[in-house]
Protein backbone atom coordinates (compact mmCIF):
# COMPACT_ATOMS: atom_id res chain seq x y z
CA UNK A 1 0.00 0.00 0.00
CA UNK A 2 1.00 3.73 -1.16
CA UNK A 3 1.77 5.96 1.96
CA UNK A 4 1.11 9.94 1.42
CA UNK A 5 3.67 12.16 1.27
CA UNK A 6 3.61 15.43 3.42
CA UNK A 7 6.36 18.31 2.01
CA UNK A 8 7.61 20.51 4.71
CA UNK A 9 7.95 20.50 8.45
CA UNK A 10 6.62 23.68 9.58
CA UNK A 11 3.21 24.20 11.72
CA UNK A 12 1.46 23.13 8.65
CA UNK A 13 3.24 19.76 8.04
CA UNK A 14 3.55 18.94 11.27
CA UNK A 15 -0.53 19.46 11.66
CA UNK A 16 -0.74 16.96 8.57
CA UNK A 17 1.72 14.90 10.14
CA UNK A 18 -0.13 14.69 13.24
CA UNK A 19 -3.81 13.96 11.87
CA UNK A 20 -2.01 10.94 9.71
CA UNK A 21 -0.55 9.30 12.63
CA UNK A 22 -3.77 9.96 15.00
CA UNK A 23 -5.32 7.41 12.25
CA UNK A 24 -2.49 5.32 11.88
CA UNK A 25 -1.87 5.95 8.10
CA UNK A 26 1.87 6.09 7.18
CA UNK A 27 3.47 8.60 5.59
CA UNK A 28 6.95 9.83 4.09
CA UNK A 29 7.66 13.15 5.51
CA UNK A 30 10.25 15.92 4.03
CA UNK A 31 11.96 18.92 5.01
CA UNK A 32 14.56 20.62 3.33
CA UNK A 33 15.92 22.23 6.05
CA UNK A 34 17.82 20.70 9.12
CA UNK A 35 14.81 21.02 11.88
CA UNK A 36 11.27 21.51 12.16
CA UNK A 37 9.93 24.61 12.47
CA UNK A 38 9.68 26.33 8.62
CA UNK A 39 9.34 29.99 8.35
CA UNK A 40 9.76 30.77 12.18
CA UNK A 41 13.39 29.44 12.12
CA UNK A 42 14.97 32.32 11.75
CA UNK A 43 18.19 30.45 10.82
CA UNK A 44 16.83 28.50 8.28
CA UNK A 45 18.16 29.84 4.61
CA UNK A 46 15.89 31.98 3.24
CA UNK A 47 13.24 32.08 6.47
CA UNK A 48 11.22 35.75 6.44
CA UNK A 49 11.69 35.61 9.73
CA UNK A 50 13.13 38.86 11.50
CA UNK A 51 14.10 39.34 15.47
CA UNK A 52 11.11 42.14 16.09
CA UNK A 53 8.34 39.32 15.17
CA UNK A 54 5.72 38.63 17.23
CA UNK A 55 2.47 36.43 16.73
CA UNK A 56 -0.70 38.83 15.70
CA UNK A 57 -3.05 36.89 17.13
CA UNK A 58 -2.83 35.67 20.95
CA UNK A 59 -1.74 32.77 22.29
CA UNK A 60 -5.13 31.60 23.90
CA UNK A 61 -6.92 31.09 20.66
CA UNK A 62 -3.82 30.94 17.97
CA UNK A 63 -2.37 27.22 19.29
CA UNK A 64 -2.98 23.69 17.94
CA UNK A 65 -6.36 22.54 19.46
CA UNK A 66 -4.94 19.59 21.64
CA UNK A 67 -1.48 21.67 22.40
CA UNK A 68 -2.36 25.07 24.09
CA UNK A 69 0.58 27.52 24.41
CA UNK A 70 2.24 27.39 27.73
CA UNK A 71 0.52 30.07 30.11
CA UNK A 72 4.32 31.23 31.17
CA UNK A 73 3.86 33.05 27.32
CA UNK A 74 2.90 36.22 26.99
CA UNK A 75 -0.29 37.46 25.03
CA UNK A 76 1.26 37.94 21.78
CA UNK A 77 4.51 35.24 21.29
CA UNK A 78 7.80 36.31 19.55
CA UNK A 79 8.94 34.39 16.85
CA UNK A 80 12.15 32.31 19.40
CA UNK A 81 8.75 31.14 21.95
CA UNK A 82 6.82 30.50 18.80
CA UNK A 83 9.74 28.29 16.95
CA UNK A 84 10.04 26.73 20.32
CA UNK A 85 6.27 26.11 21.25
CA UNK A 86 6.47 23.98 17.18
CA UNK A 87 8.89 22.01 17.92
CA UNK A 88 7.92 21.10 21.45
CA UNK A 89 4.50 20.11 19.94
CA UNK A 90 6.16 18.41 17.36
CA UNK A 91 8.45 16.47 20.34
CA UNK A 92 5.07 15.51 22.34
CA UNK A 93 3.59 13.75 19.56
CA UNK A 94 6.51 11.68 17.90
CA UNK A 95 6.84 13.99 14.95
CA UNK A 96 9.51 14.81 14.81
CA UNK A 97 11.04 10.95 14.35
CA UNK A 98 11.73 9.82 10.93
CA UNK A 99 11.67 13.11 9.10
CA UNK A 100 13.72 13.43 6.08
CA UNK A 101 15.77 16.32 6.98
CA UNK A 102 17.88 18.29 4.76
CA UNK A 103 15.52 17.26 1.55
CA UNK A 104 14.33 19.28 -1.19
CA UNK A 105 11.67 18.30 -3.53
CA UNK A 106 12.34 18.95 -7.02
CA UNK A 107 9.02 18.01 -8.24
CA UNK A 108 5.77 16.22 -7.99
CA UNK A 109 4.63 14.34 -10.66
CA UNK A 110 1.03 12.03 -11.44
CA UNK A 111 1.00 8.53 -12.43
CA UNK A 112 -1.10 5.88 -12.51
CA UNK A 113 -0.91 4.79 -8.78
CA UNK A 114 -0.63 8.64 -7.45
CA UNK A 115 2.23 10.78 -7.57
CA UNK A 116 6.15 10.62 -8.20
CA UNK A 117 8.01 12.64 -5.76
CA UNK A 118 11.25 13.69 -7.02
CA UNK A 119 13.92 14.95 -5.07
CA UNK A 120 16.68 17.35 -5.47
CA UNK A 121 18.99 14.16 -5.33
CA UNK A 122 17.37 13.03 -8.50
CA UNK A 123 15.86 10.27 -5.84
CA UNK A 124 12.25 9.54 -6.22
CA UNK A 125 9.75 7.74 -4.35
CA UNK A 126 5.93 7.36 -5.23
CA UNK A 127 3.00 7.51 -2.82
CA UNK A 128 -0.70 7.25 -3.21
CA UNK A 129 -1.15 11.01 -2.17
CA UNK A 130 1.02 14.08 -1.55
CA UNK A 131 0.34 16.67 1.01
CA UNK A 132 1.97 20.10 0.09
CA UNK A 133 3.00 22.15 3.26
CA UNK A 134 5.80 23.89 2.29
CA UNK A 135 4.57 27.31 2.65
CA UNK A 136 3.59 30.68 0.78
CA UNK A 137 6.42 33.10 2.26
CA UNK A 138 9.24 31.80 0.83
CA UNK A 139 8.86 33.68 -2.97
CA UNK A 140 9.69 37.31 -2.70
CA UNK A 141 6.71 39.61 -4.71
CA UNK A 142 9.65 42.49 -5.85
CA UNK A 143 8.12 45.11 -7.79
CA UNK A 144 9.68 47.49 -10.01
CA UNK A 145 9.67 50.88 -8.77
CA UNK A 146 9.67 53.93 -10.99
CA UNK A 147 12.76 56.31 -12.02
CA UNK A 148 16.10 54.82 -10.99
CA UNK A 149 17.48 54.38 -7.74
CA UNK A 150 21.32 54.85 -6.83
CA UNK A 151 20.69 53.32 -3.45
CA UNK A 152 19.75 50.01 -2.05
CA UNK A 153 16.95 48.15 -2.28
CA UNK A 154 15.88 45.15 -0.58
CA UNK A 155 12.95 42.68 -0.21
CA UNK A 156 12.46 42.55 3.40
CA UNK A 157 12.78 38.12 3.30
CA UNK A 158 16.27 39.37 3.76
CA UNK A 159 15.74 41.44 6.88
CA UNK A 160 16.45 40.39 10.12
CA UNK A 161 17.68 43.01 12.48
CA UNK A 162 17.44 46.55 13.70
CA UNK A 163 21.02 46.95 13.62
CA UNK A 164 20.81 47.06 10.17
CA UNK A 165 19.18 50.37 9.50
CA UNK A 166 21.13 52.10 11.71
CA UNK A 167 23.18 55.18 10.43
CA UNK A 168 20.76 54.59 7.07
CA UNK A 169 17.88 56.98 5.39
CA UNK A 170 14.76 53.76 4.99
CA UNK A 171 12.03 53.59 3.05
CA UNK A 172 9.78 50.83 4.06
CA UNK A 173 7.43 50.30 0.86
CA UNK A 174 4.23 48.28 1.86
CA UNK A 175 2.09 48.26 5.45
CA UNK A 176 1.43 44.56 6.07
CA UNK A 177 2.12 43.60 9.48
CA UNK A 178 5.57 42.63 8.67
CA UNK A 179 6.06 45.96 7.00
CA UNK A 180 4.81 47.88 9.81
CA UNK A 181 7.01 45.80 12.29
CA UNK A 182 9.84 47.27 10.37
CA UNK A 183 8.95 50.42 10.18
CA UNK A 184 8.81 50.53 13.54
CA UNK A 185 12.15 49.34 13.83
CA UNK A 186 13.52 51.64 11.31
CA UNK A 187 11.74 54.27 13.76
CA UNK A 188 13.65 53.54 16.61
CA UNK A 189 17.10 52.83 14.70
CA UNK A 190 17.72 54.86 11.37
CA UNK A 191 18.42 58.10 10.99
CA UNK A 192 15.35 58.70 9.22
CA UNK A 193 12.83 56.85 8.45
CA UNK A 194 9.69 57.02 6.17
CA UNK A 195 6.73 54.61 5.00
CA UNK A 196 5.35 54.21 1.79
CA UNK A 197 1.25 53.10 1.44
CA UNK A 198 -0.65 52.95 -1.30
CA UNK A 199 -4.34 53.14 0.90
CA UNK A 200 -4.90 53.86 4.32
CA UNK A 201 -5.52 51.20 6.62
CA UNK A 202 -7.47 50.29 9.83
CA UNK A 203 -5.31 49.93 12.74
CA UNK A 204 -6.13 46.88 15.49
CA UNK A 205 -4.96 47.12 18.91
CA UNK A 206 -3.75 44.34 20.13
CA UNK A 207 -5.61 44.50 23.36
CA UNK A 208 -8.82 46.22 23.60
CA UNK A 209 -9.95 47.04 27.27
CA UNK A 210 -7.34 44.71 28.79
CA UNK A 211 -7.86 41.79 26.52
CA UNK A 212 -6.18 40.75 23.28
CA UNK A 213 -8.28 41.67 20.47
CA UNK A 214 -9.10 38.42 19.24
CA UNK A 215 -10.03 37.25 22.50
CA UNK A 216 -12.31 40.59 22.94
CA UNK A 217 -14.26 39.82 19.64
CA UNK A 218 -14.80 36.37 20.64
CA UNK A 219 -16.34 36.40 23.80
CA UNK A 220 -18.90 39.09 22.25
CA UNK A 221 -22.13 38.94 21.05
CA UNK A 222 -22.48 37.38 17.63
CA UNK A 223 -24.11 40.18 14.71
CA UNK A 224 -24.64 40.91 11.43
CA UNK A 225 -21.59 41.47 9.65
CA UNK A 226 -22.56 44.82 8.21
CA UNK A 227 -23.40 45.93 12.05
CA UNK A 228 -20.16 44.19 13.60
CA UNK A 229 -18.42 46.34 11.06
CA UNK A 230 -20.22 49.50 11.85
CA UNK A 231 -19.60 48.88 15.42
CA UNK A 232 -15.97 47.62 15.34
CA UNK A 233 -15.27 50.61 13.27
CA UNK A 234 -16.84 53.13 15.18
CA UNK A 235 -14.71 51.77 18.24
CA UNK A 236 -11.52 52.12 16.19
CA UNK A 237 -12.26 55.18 15.30
CA UNK A 238 -12.83 56.42 19.03
CA UNK A 239 -9.54 54.54 20.25
CA UNK A 240 -7.33 55.86 17.29
CA UNK A 241 -8.93 59.16 16.46
CA UNK A 242 -8.40 60.36 12.90
CA UNK A 243 -5.43 58.88 11.25
CA UNK A 244 -5.07 61.23 8.85
CA UNK A 245 -3.70 64.16 11.14
CA UNK A 246 -0.23 61.40 11.18
CA UNK A 247 0.01 61.78 7.47
CA UNK A 248 -2.11 57.80 6.58
CA UNK A 249 -4.60 58.05 3.99
CA UNK A 250 -8.09 57.73 4.57
CA UNK A 251 -9.05 53.87 4.37
CA UNK A 252 -10.80 53.25 1.08
CA UNK A 253 -12.74 50.26 2.33
CA UNK A 254 -14.46 49.18 5.93
CA UNK A 255 -12.66 47.67 8.25
CA UNK A 256 -12.14 43.84 7.92
CA UNK A 257 -12.09 44.26 4.56
CA UNK A 258 -8.14 43.85 4.16
CA UNK A 259 -5.84 41.71 6.38
CA UNK A 260 -5.75 42.79 9.69
CA UNK A 261 -2.99 45.26 10.39
CA UNK A 262 -2.47 44.63 14.23
CA UNK A 263 0.19 47.48 15.05
CA UNK A 264 -1.03 50.60 16.64
CA UNK A 265 3.35 50.75 17.77
CA UNK A 266 3.30 52.87 14.46
CA UNK A 267 0.60 54.73 15.39
CA UNK A 268 3.04 55.95 17.95
CA UNK A 269 5.89 56.81 16.64
CA UNK A 270 4.12 58.62 13.71
CA UNK A 271 3.09 60.71 16.51
CA UNK A 272 6.22 61.14 17.62
CA UNK A 273 7.80 62.25 14.25
CA UNK A 274 10.49 59.17 14.49
CA UNK A 275 8.61 57.80 11.23
CA UNK A 276 6.75 59.95 8.00
CA UNK A 277 3.97 58.23 6.31
CA UNK A 278 3.84 59.17 2.53
CA UNK A 279 1.47 57.92 -0.40
CA UNK A 280 2.42 55.24 -3.15
CA UNK A 281 6.00 56.53 -4.91
CA UNK A 282 5.35 58.40 -8.18
CA UNK A 283 9.21 58.55 -9.63
CA UNK A 284 12.76 58.07 -8.03
CA UNK A 285 16.03 59.95 -9.28
CA UNK A 286 19.36 59.13 -7.00
CA UNK A 287 18.34 59.47 -3.77
CA UNK A 288 15.17 61.36 -3.84
CA UNK A 289 11.95 59.50 -3.53
CA UNK A 290 8.58 61.55 -5.43
CA UNK A 291 5.35 60.01 -3.99
CA UNK A 292 2.12 60.66 -5.43
CA UNK A 293 1.27 63.66 -3.48
CA UNK A 294 4.65 65.90 -4.44
CA UNK A 295 5.94 65.27 -1.50
CA UNK A 296 10.02 64.12 -1.55
CA UNK A 297 12.29 61.84 0.92
CA UNK A 298 15.96 61.13 0.37
CA UNK A 299 16.67 58.08 1.27
CA UNK A 300 19.58 55.49 0.84
CA UNK A 301 18.06 52.18 1.48
CA UNK A 302 14.26 50.94 0.15
CA UNK A 303 12.98 48.00 1.96
CA UNK A 304 10.21 46.28 -0.20
CA UNK A 305 7.13 44.83 2.02
CA UNK A 306 5.53 43.91 -0.97
CA UNK A 307 4.33 40.46 0.31
CA UNK A 308 5.17 37.00 -1.57
CA UNK A 309 3.85 34.82 -4.53
CA UNK A 310 1.80 32.12 -3.51
CA UNK A 311 3.99 29.60 -6.13
CA UNK A 312 4.61 26.15 -5.79
CA UNK A 313 7.60 25.59 -8.16
CA UNK A 314 8.17 21.47 -7.72
CA UNK A 315 4.26 21.36 -8.72
CA UNK A 316 3.30 24.30 -10.20
CA UNK A 317 1.31 22.94 -12.79
CA UNK A 318 -0.93 20.82 -10.40
CA UNK A 319 -1.79 23.55 -8.49
CA UNK A 320 -3.38 26.46 -10.62
CA UNK A 321 -1.67 29.38 -12.31
CA UNK A 322 -3.98 32.23 -10.33
CA UNK A 323 -2.94 34.53 -7.22
CA UNK A 324 -3.01 30.98 -4.32
CA UNK A 325 -3.09 27.39 -5.24
CA UNK A 326 -6.56 26.30 -6.56
CA UNK A 327 -7.53 24.24 -3.59
CA UNK A 328 -11.05 23.64 -1.95
CA UNK A 329 -11.40 25.11 1.25
CA UNK A 330 -8.00 25.67 0.59
CA UNK A 331 -6.67 22.33 1.07
CA UNK A 332 -8.23 19.58 -1.54
CA UNK A 333 -7.39 19.66 -5.51
CA UNK A 334 -9.30 18.47 -8.31
CA UNK A 335 -6.58 16.22 -8.72
CA UNK A 336 -7.42 12.75 -6.61
CA UNK A 337 -5.12 12.30 -4.19
CA UNK A 338 -3.67 15.70 -3.65
CA UNK A 339 -3.62 18.32 -0.84
CA UNK A 340 -2.75 21.32 0.62
CA UNK A 341 -2.14 22.61 4.34
CA UNK A 342 -1.15 26.37 5.04
CA UNK A 343 -2.13 27.87 2.09
CA UNK A 344 -5.37 29.57 3.88
CA UNK A 345 -5.19 33.30 4.44
CA UNK A 346 -7.59 34.15 6.60
CA UNK A 347 -8.11 36.54 9.52
CA UNK A 348 -9.01 33.39 12.08
CA UNK A 349 -6.36 31.26 13.81
CA UNK A 350 -4.44 29.72 11.26
CA UNK A 351 -3.21 27.20 13.73
CA UNK A 352 -6.95 25.80 14.24
CA UNK A 353 -7.94 25.61 10.76
CA UNK A 354 -4.62 23.88 9.89
CA UNK A 355 -5.61 21.31 12.38
CA UNK A 356 -8.97 21.30 11.07
CA UNK A 357 -7.91 21.21 7.26
CA UNK A 358 -5.34 17.98 8.04
CA UNK A 359 -8.19 16.42 10.25
CA UNK A 360 -10.46 16.31 7.42
CA UNK A 361 -7.46 15.57 4.74
CA UNK A 362 -6.61 12.39 6.77
CA UNK A 363 -10.31 10.95 6.95
CA UNK A 364 -10.76 11.73 3.56
CA UNK A 365 -7.26 9.53 2.77
CA UNK A 366 -8.58 6.87 4.97
CA UNK A 367 -11.92 6.52 3.24
CA UNK A 368 -10.12 6.28 -0.13
CA UNK A 369 -9.22 2.97 0.84
CA UNK A 370 -12.10 1.78 3.84
CA UNK A 371 -14.91 3.55 2.78
CA UNK A 372 -14.61 3.95 -0.80
CA UNK A 373 -18.54 5.15 -1.95
CA UNK A 374 -17.94 8.05 1.25
CA UNK A 375 -14.37 9.03 -0.88
CA UNK A 376 -15.87 9.52 -4.16
CA UNK A 377 -18.62 11.57 -2.72
CA UNK A 378 -16.54 14.11 -1.45
CA UNK A 379 -14.54 14.20 -4.34
CA UNK A 380 -17.91 14.82 -6.37
CA UNK A 381 -18.16 17.44 -3.43
CA UNK A 382 -14.49 18.81 -3.99
CA UNK A 383 -15.21 19.34 -8.22
CA UNK A 384 -18.87 20.80 -7.51
CA UNK A 385 -19.45 22.56 -4.03
CA UNK A 386 -18.80 26.42 -4.64
CA UNK A 387 -19.19 27.30 -1.01
CA UNK A 388 -19.01 31.63 -0.14
CA UNK A 389 -16.18 32.18 2.67
CA UNK A 390 -16.57 35.20 3.12
CA UNK A 391 -19.52 36.05 5.13
CA UNK A 392 -20.46 39.26 3.48
CA UNK A 393 -17.12 40.71 3.72
CA UNK A 394 -16.34 42.03 0.49
CA UNK A 395 -12.74 42.12 -0.11
CA UNK A 396 -10.43 44.53 -1.35
CA UNK A 397 -9.47 43.53 -4.96
CA UNK A 398 -5.81 42.64 -4.46
CA UNK A 399 -3.82 39.26 -4.89
CA UNK A 400 -3.40 38.46 -1.53
CA UNK A 401 -7.25 38.78 -1.05
CA UNK A 402 -8.29 36.74 -4.30
CA UNK A 403 -8.59 33.56 -2.21
CA UNK A 404 -8.89 35.20 0.92
CA UNK A 405 -11.53 33.75 3.70
CA UNK A 406 -13.28 34.60 6.97
CA UNK A 407 -11.98 32.90 9.74
CA UNK A 408 -15.62 32.27 11.18
CA UNK A 409 -16.89 31.21 8.02
CA UNK A 410 -14.66 28.90 6.80
CA UNK A 411 -14.57 27.66 10.20
CA UNK A 412 -18.69 26.96 10.44
CA UNK A 413 -18.34 25.38 6.77
CA UNK A 414 -15.61 22.89 7.87
CA UNK A 415 -17.45 21.66 10.83
CA UNK A 416 -20.86 21.55 8.40
CA UNK A 417 -18.93 19.41 5.54
CA UNK A 418 -17.32 17.22 8.71
CA UNK A 419 -20.74 16.18 9.78
CA UNK A 420 -22.09 15.63 6.07
CA UNK A 421 -19.28 13.51 5.89
CA UNK A 422 -19.23 11.71 9.33
CA UNK A 423 -16.04 12.69 10.13
CA UNK A 424 -14.70 14.53 13.22
CA UNK A 425 -12.41 17.96 13.37
CA UNK A 426 -11.12 19.79 16.73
Amino acid sequence: MLDTAIIGAGPAGLAAAHALKERGLPYTHLERHAAVGGLWDIDSPGSPMYESAHFISSKTLSGFPSFPMPDRYPDYPNHRQILAYIRAFAAENGLDEGIEYNTAVQSVERTDTGYRVTRADCRATDHAHVVIASGVQWIPNVIDLPGTFTGEVRHTVTYRSAKELEGRRVLVVGAGNSGADIACDAARSADHAVISLRRGYHFIPKHVFGKPSDVFADGGPTMPMWLEQRVFGGLLRVLNGDLTRLGLQKPDHRVFETHPLMNTQLLHHLGHGDITARPAIADIQGTTVTFADGSTEDVDLILLATGYHHEVPYAQDLMGDGPHPDLYLTAFSKNPGLYGVGFVETNGAAYVLMSQLAAMIAQHIEDRERRPERWREFEQVIATDTPDLTRGIRFVDSPRHAGYVDGVAITRYLHRTARRMGWSIP
